[in-house]
């Protein structure tokens, strides 16, 4: 940018009829949409005075609604400039700099400790860690700094320094280290109260056109900001972002990023706060010529940002860049200064130095506001608890919050505690024979009262879902014939085109090709069904990750909620052993207390309890979870698992493995692409899994076709994969289903064809398809079973999770009734170990010798 910056077209003042009408609408409180909002940008004089007002009286409604009318607050911090080198080159930044121009790439410990002890001392309660973006991938200076030092990237400098603040200041970190992945924030969470990125503005062209304020500048690209936006709310991590006035944008495109930010924070509620900050033009940067923005256009954005945002939004604006208008941005609908230090400067606009807290105090209360300390994390989410705020931070942000309004206590300085699990530790709680209780209770299909807070913005999914489950056509039946014959030459090879018409056939085409999935399974496997004898165990079922597919997820609070101690997962696994089983397979729900050594002891002790048995357990999602809570990589923790004792994972938390419809089918679970990366990291290491899909919500049969590629794409590059399970959706106490957005699972035909094109394009990759009699009964898995499944599953002993979820085919198989599912088909049947091998002696003379007791669920003998 040489100086000038692009004036969009559309920068000409809106018609007064258009003013006057938008005025009108917005004093009516009509929801306005993105023309109004942009029309009303260009208040001026009398209609800005109007348009103030009228977001004032919002913004007022709203700190009513909350509890403390006529406050507006603000965070006492420290600025600590981790690094100012930045893989970045935005043309209006002082902040991030070259190595030369910095005594060295990083601020050691040392100084990080002595700015936040200083912040400590001078009653300062936040710790804002200000960081360019990953820097080690453009200057060899911060890498060279990682590696002396022993740390393998930026973030994990930050995470370990985080830590030590707590610990040794108690101040509260909140981090600013630009864009994360869905991964990064699982990474950071456990050590922040929360984060922040401004998203600037969601003009893609000031990125992409040479000359642009953004060019240049890989961070900066809106669409990859935006998803930083939605990750963070997956992640419920309470963030701040923002818009940047005045760098070039039009007015409409400004608009468009309210709205933008918007949609994320309805569909999410992690917005914490809202930054509306005006450009100011600085030296030695390709900007410095370009006018300040106006602060009556500071003013009109401000307004406009409360209308389209609402009452309960939290809108800020910097109390150093708006010279002596705070009154003004007060009237426009502000209820927050955001973070104001009285120790040290603000590195981003170093000219402009922050108002001490007497005078902004004053500033305040002439324009008839009181104000009040908060914390890095705004009362709300003090309040909320939930999965919000990590277990172990919760400590440090209940030593300065008031319990009643979650805002600062007044006068209490920050002092060190130590970075742990909760002392109370990990003990049994609730529900704990919820597995013996499941089979005998009545479908419940009621909405939970927290609906819409827990799963989200319904009616922007709904939207969503009507392109991801869109129909697909009939098939002709000539083209059926023409693709079949291709398919029979080369199964696994079959074309995009060939494999959804297949996947869509009807009638006898339909039996044509399960006829041909059960050629191939004959040549793959032979005529053997095989099952194992095996205790699932869901450890705990409280969870916060927002399934909306998932009836089993319950609140801390919820009736049915429970938690099993190690001792008792113990118990279940000897039980099990005793039944004649060869495998345990765990899992459980992202319980936001689970210590981070939970998923290592649970596997101990069921090698302790039971060596002899496998252990299958760990879905990729705890996976991730556990590398959280534990600061390890995901290859490391795998290592330790199996260390533990795990043996192989399941590959569950597939859903569908395409991210448009995983974010619909779930609000906070992993993205695909780390999905892939646990599993593939798993295999590299010679762990073995399973993969899975669950079809017939929101999807449609392009998806499967998709998914199914993948997955033998994968086992290409990696053979680790044992087994291939289809799990249809079950759909009656379903949150997604409720809300009216999901299909009421797949059809007859969907089942068969899902499960016969997978028996196709897996040909020759992997040997084992697998019913589940849980979800589909002892009828749907005859029927699959003649059309290229060779695999019954497991006798379970016990499930919740497809019985929450309101299917109607039992718990728990006992090996007769395993056997009476395979008896019409006249083959022969087997018993098998997890890993498809022959069961030593003695565990089928166990399983055929035990006897059910009263707390283990009927296994082997008669119902």
């Amino acid at each position: 940018m040489t100086g000038r910056r692009t004036v969009a077209p559309e920068q000409n003042p809106p018609g007064r009829s258009a003013l006057r009408r938008a005025l009108r609408r917005a004093r009516d409180g009509v929801s306005l949409d993105v023309g109004e909002a942009a029309v009303l940008l260009a208040a001026r004089g009398e209609d800005l005075d109007e348009l103030v007002g009228v977001a004032g009286r919002v913004r007022d409604q709203g700190l009513a609604a909350a509890g403390r009318p006529g406050t507006v607050t603000y965070s006492p911090k420290v600025f600590i400039p981790l690094t100012r080198l930045c893989r970045d080159r935005c043309h209006y930044c002082t902040f991030a700099t070259v190595p030369h121009r910095v005594p060295d790439a990083y601020l050691s410990p040392d100084e990080v400790l002595d700015i936040a002890a200083a912040g400590a001392r001078a009653g300062c309660k936040e710790a804002l860690f200000t960081l360019g973006d990953r820097p080690e991938s453009r200057w060899p200076a911060a890498r060279e700094w990682l590696d002396a030092h022993g740390y393998p990237d930026t973030l994990a400098y930050l995470r370990a320094m985080a830590v030590r603040v707590l610990e040794e200041t108690g101040l509260l970190p909140h981090l600013n280290p630009g864009v994360l992945s869905w991964s990064d924030l699982q990474r950071l969470k456990p050590v922040s109260v929360s984060m922040g990125m401004m998203l600037e503005t969601t003009a893609t062209r000031l990125w992409r056109d040479p000359g642009g304020p953004h060019h240049g500048s890989p961070d900066k690209e809106p669409a990859v900001r935006l998803r930083v936006l939605e990750d963070a709310g997956r992640s419920a991590v309470p963030f701040t972002t923002g818009v940047l006035v005045g760098i070039g944008e039009s007015r409409v495109e400004r608009a468009e990023s309210l709205f933008a930010i918007r949609r994320v924070a309805r569909a999410y509620r992690g917005i914490q706060e809202t930054i509306v900050q005006n450009f100011r033009a600085k030296p030695d940067t390709a900007m410095r010529d370009v006018p300040d923005a106006e602060l009556t256009d500071l003013a009109a954005t401000i307004a406009v940002a409360r209308l389209v945002l609402g009452p309960s939004a939290r809108i800020q604006a910097p109390p150093n860049l708006v010279g002596e208008q705070h009154g003004l941005m007060l009237r426009a609908g502000v209820d927050d200064w955001g973070g104001v230090s009285p120790v040290t400067a603000d590195h981003v606009n170093p000219e402009r130095s922050w108002p001490a807290l007497d005078e902004l105090a004053r500033w305040t209360e002439r324009a008839g506001f009181t104000l009040r300390e908060r914390l890095a994390v705004q009362p709300e989410y003090v309040r909320s608890g939930g999965s919000w705020l990590d277990p172990r931070v919760l400590p440090h942000v209940r030593a300065l919050a008031d319990p009643q309004t979650g805002l600062a206590v007044p006068g209490r300085r920050p002092t060190g505690l130590p970075w742990q699990e909760p002392a109370a530790g990990w003990r049994a709680s609730g529900r704990t024979d919820l597995h013996l209780d499941v089979d005998r209770r009545p479908a419940d299909d009621r909405r939970r009262s927290d609906f819409s807070e827990v799963y989200g913005d319904w009616d922007a999914l709904r939207e969503r879902a009507r392109t991801t489950s869109a129909p697909v056509g009939g098939r002709l039946d000539s083209d059926v014939a023409a693709a079949l014959r291709r398919a029979e030459k080369n199964p696994s090879g079959l074309g995009e085109r060939d494999a959804l018409t297949l996947m869509t056939a009807e009638g006898s085409g339909l039996e044509q090709l399960c006829a041909l999935a059960d050629a191939l399974r004959r040549e793959a496997v032979g005529d053997e069904v095989t099952y194992v004898v095996n205790r699932n165990i869901n450890f705990t079922n409280v969870c916060y990750t927002g399934c909306r597919f998932c009836a089993f997820a319950q609140r801390r609070s919820d009736a049915d909620a429970y938690t099993l101690s190690v001792a008792q997962v113990g118990d279940r696994a000897a039980e099990a052993w005793r039944a004649g089983a060869t495998e345990i397979c765990m899992q459980g729900g992202i319980h936001p207390d689970l210590p981070g050594t939970a998923y290592f002891d649970l596997a101990a002790e069921v090698k302790r309890r039971a060596p002899g048995l496998h252990l299958h357990a760990y879905s990729p999602m705890e996976v991730v979870n556990g590398t959280a809570r534990t600061g390890l990589s995901i290859e490391d923790w795998l290592v330790a698992a199996r260390s533990a004792g795990v043996d192989s994972l399941p590959g569950t938390a597939a859903e569908i493995l395409d991210d448009d419809v995983r974010w619909i089918l779930t609000r906070g679970k992993l993205p695909a692409a780390t999905w892939v990366e646990v599993v593939t990291t798993a295999h590299r290491l010679g762990i073995p899994t399973t993969a899975t899909m669950m079809y017939g919500h929101v999807d449609a049969p392009a998806h499967w076709v998709a998914h199914l590629r993948l997955i033998a794409r994968l086992q290409d590059e990696t053979n680790g994969f044992t087994e291939f399970v289809p799990l249809p959706f079950v759909h009656t106490n379903a949150p997604v289903y409720l809300a009216g957005i999901a299909r009421p699972g797949p059809t007859e035909r969907d089942n068969r064809a899902v499960h016969a094109m997978a028996r196709i394009l897996l040909h020759g990759r992997i040997p084992n398809i697998q019913t589940s009699w849980v979800k589909l009964g002892v009828d749907g898995s005859r029927l699959v079973l003649s059309g290229g499944v060779n695999d019954v599953g497991g006798t379970l002993m016990e499930e919740t999770i497809s019985r929450m979820a309101g299917s109607s085919h039992g718990s728990a198989k006992s090996v007769a009734e395993l056997r009476e599912i395979c008896a019409p088909l006249g083959r022969p049947v087997r018993q098998r170990t997890t890993l498809y091998g022959e069961v030593p002696a003695e565990r089928l003379t166990a399983a055929a010798s035990a006897r059910p007791s009263r707390a283990l669920l009927p296994v082997l003998g008669q119902h």
